[in-house]
């Protein structure tokens, strides 16, 4: 067992408040805090603490040091030297850009493809960063919003109609035509390549008509809408503004949670959530950043099926006092783990099996993390890595209410 102190990632688009608020800092924060990484990813892995709560080693140096005392050998058998997962709180208090990641498959084949033609790997043109797949669970603390999967066109074709703009009409004709993937792939391909001359004129213009159609009352589309206000306003003349009018309007309510598969086009607008992910850089932009976009690369790994918004949530299921979030990622699962310190409402401790890798990480209060004598005492803002070969453990909450988030790896692991 080892005390975890994440690591803070500055972007533009992160809160000034809310990452300072779960570490127990001032706020608000000198710069925007847009994520808190608990993992081994080497662009950031935490950092083990010794007894006196000083940095000793990152958690990527104790992986290296033992991988089969920490990873165990089923996890290296599958995933290799490597932690497969990556456990964050992220907390936009901008939207994020338009984006997408790779299959398994296209990774591995985009990575070499890459290293073979030279390019750099922290090259800004760079898709491929390594060869692994990266989905994610996203699951809100707070009210979180976000665009992700495309619509049913359908009611895409309801809602670019509500517009009423003349400079619509070739694009509506596009997908009420063939109200389909494939209506939805000749859309978003004609939009994401217009040229600079033609989106300056028509974004705007569909911007006024937004205004128009939520000036004049009630609308079903309200979100959607004032989603693309808010787009165009920091983003005046990006095809991203335009995309987002195809996606799913997506609003979770604290322990909501949206898993995001290969292919699957999204963007998080606002709100502060525990995510976690397979642990990989592949990213494919399709808008809403000045960051590079690959549009051909992008359309060759999006899925256009339509999505429901209730088939991108991911199983859940209680077990005691934890939240279990199922999802078909084989590198992750995660877990929402809430204790009364004084027993009366909630269960004050919770006991789990090994075998791990495990990360506990800790939002709310203090808890404490006894397994094989020792016990390690982590506060909000801090996490405890569980290697592959600790004992099993129990935590208890050592204040009137603790919140933590459990990440580990699916193999036949379980809570008690």
């Amino acid at each position: 067992m080892r005390l975890l102190e994440g690591v803070v990632r500055p972007y533009a688009w992160g809160s000034r408040t809310a990452i300072a608020k779960i570490r127990g800092l001032p706020v608000p924060s000198a710069h925007p805090e847009a994520e808190l990484w608990f993992g081994a990813h080497p662009g950031g892995p935490a950092e083990c603490l010794d007894d006196k709560g000083k940095p000793d080693r990152t958690l990527l140096a104790e992986i290296e040091a033992d991988p089969v005392a920490t990873l165990g050998q089923p996890v290296i058998d599958e995933f290799g030297v490597r932690l497969p997962y990556l456990l964050k709180v992220l907390a936009a208090e901008e939207p994020l850009s338009l984006q997408a990641h790779p299959t398994a498959q296209q990774a591995a084949e985009g990575f070499a493809r890459e290293n073979a033609a030279g390019i750099p790997i922290d090259a800004p043109e760079r898709n491929y960063r390594d060869p692994w797949h990266k989905p994610e669970v996203i699951l809100a603390m707070t009210p979180f919003d976000a665009l992700a999967g495309f619509r049913n066109p359908a009611r895409t074709v309801d809602l670019l109609r509500e517009l009423s703009l003349p400079e619509l009409d070739p694009y509506l004709g596009m997908i009420a035509g063939q109200p389909d993937r494939d209506g939805l792939r000749a859309l978003f391909t004609t939009w994401i390549t217009l040229p600079e001359t033609v989106l300056a004129d028509l974004v705007p213009a569909v911007i006024d008509a937004a205004v128009a159609v939520l000036a004049g009352g009630k609308t079903e589309f309200d979100a959607e809408l004032r989603t693309l206000l808010e787009l165009g306003e920091a983003y005046p003349r990006d095809p991203g503004v335009l995309a987002s009018l195809l996606l799913n309007r997506i609003h979770l309510e604290p322990g909501e949670a949206l898993y995001l598969a290969a292919g699957n086009l999204h963007a998080y607008l606002h709100g502060t959530g525990i995510e976690v992910m397979a642990n990989s850089d592949n990213v494919l932009r399709g808008g809403l950043t000045p960051k590079h976009i690959d549009v051909p690369e992008l359309l060759r790994v999006l899925d256009f099926d339509p999505a429901d918004p209730a088939d991108l949530s991911p199983a859940v299921s209680t077990l005691g006092a934890e939240r279990i979030y199922t999802t078909p990622a084989p590198e992750f699962r995660l877990s929402k783990v809430e204790l009364d310190g004084t027993g009366l409402r909630q269960p004050s401790t919770i006991s789990f099996d090994m075998p791990g890798p495990q990360i506990i990480a800790v939002t709310a209060g203090r808890i404490e993390v006894r397994g094989g004598g020792h016990t390690i005492t982590a506060k909000s803002g801090q996490a405890v890595w569980l290697a592959d070969a600790d004992p099993d453990v129990t935590v208890a909450a050592v204040t009137s209410k603790a919140v933590c988030y459990r990440a580990r790896v699916p193999l036949g692991v379980t809570a008690k």
